[in-house]
């Protein structure tokens, strides 16, 4: 009976890394678009290490901003919380709803850059 127990405290902490691990920004492999609750298109294909890498972003204020009172906070970070905590998925309550949000930093990024994808299907991939 003990041996069993012990596989059975192996097998849960096993799980809790696994799932910790899954929510980790640096492994993240897609955008997670779970929050919708009829997604349109497929979940956005991103490997955060991979595109900060090549964009050669050190900085994670540059895409995880941080606004209060509507301005700007210089060298803050909101990468702690979800993009969902501010960006409301019907866009209610002053900011630009999630899927616009989403939209507007990467997209006016890539284009700003002149680099990464910016048409739908480049990063909806099925």
């Amino acid at each position: 009976m003990t041996g069993f127990r012990i596989v059975c405290i192996i097998g849960v902490w096993v799980l809790v890394l696994s799932v910790a691990q899954s929510f980790s920004q640096e492994e993240m492999r897609v955008v997670d678009n779970a929050v919708f609750e009829r997604p349109v298109r497929a979940p956005s294909i991103f490997d955060h290490d991979k595109h900060n890498e090549n964009a050669g972003l050190e900085d994670c204020a540059v895409c995880h901003h941080l606004y209060v009172d509507g301005k700007l906070i210089a060298d803050e970070s909101s990468e702690d919380q979800a993009c969902a905590a501010c960006h409301r998925i019907d866009g209610s309550g002053g900011n630009p709803s999630l899927r616009r949000a989403f939209h507007l930093n990467c997209k006016q990024c890539h284009l700003r850059e002149g680099a990464g994808p910016i048409m739908c299907a480049q990063c909806h991939r099925p």
